[in-house]
């Protein structure tokens, strides 16, 4: 059996992506895909059912990606983390929401083909889906933390999946703006002054 010739795969990623990203998924043109890969749309479909398996394959590793740090940050079991280390959780400090900043930065184009780019493909709820994703793995260091007493125990999931909905948007914006690399970094910061979760869920350590 002939082994799969995937040495033109860049070059389709690369026209995709570039396609995508000027016309969106449902304006996109596989005939220009191909033309700008310098393949047949025959050696396309060899590879790709269509248009949206292609576009899911280009941002699959970036989805990969921040699916693997959720659930590296949210697996941890709460109830066996001190009262500092469930109050550092919720702590912006310039450091740790910089971190996440590039780490975004770093898969730039295949981010905003995610947020702003994906109707009409099963991303097309990214942004939705990503915080639903976020307020299931935090939702339980919260009710840990309340049910310790050391914050506000008034907040339920649906709440906190609102309020993570607004903190989100601050991070998604710089990208469908077309934010370069300093003007994020900036915004990053004027971010970490404008959401202080720990005056908000009003943490404390009981004496």
């Amino acid at each position: 059996m002939a082994v799969p010739d995937h040495s033109i795969d860049p070059r389709i990623f690369e026209s995709a992506r570039k396609e995508f990203l000027a016309n969106g998924f449902e304006r996109a043109s596989l005939r220009a895909i191909c033309e700008g890969a310098g393949v047949t749309t025959g050696a396309l479909y060899k590879r790709y059912k269509g248009k949206e398996d292609l576009f899911c394959a280009v941002v699959d590793q970036t989805v990969k990606d921040l699916y693997e740090v959720a659930h590296s940050r949210g697996d941890r079991d709460p109830a066996a983390m001190s009262d500092a280390e469930l109050i550092k959780g919720w702590d912006m400090d310039g450091p740790d929401m910089m971190w996440w900043m590039r780490f975004l930065y770093d898969r730039h184009d295949d981010f905003v083909l995610l947020l702003s780019r994906s109707d009409g493909t099963r991303y097309a709820n990214f942004q939705h889906d990503w915080v639903a994703v976020l307020t299931n793995a935090t939702s339980a260091f919260l009710a840990e933390a309340q049910r310790r007493g050391i914050c506000r125990t008034d907040v339920g999931p649906e709440e906190l999946h609102i309020l993570l909905s607004a903190f989100w948007t601050t991070i998604y914006e710089p990208f469908i703006h077309g934010f370069d690399w300093e003007q994020t970094e900036q915004h990053c910061r004027i971010v970490c002054k404008l959401f202080n979760w720990h005056k908000a869920l009003e943490f404390h350590v009981e004496k």
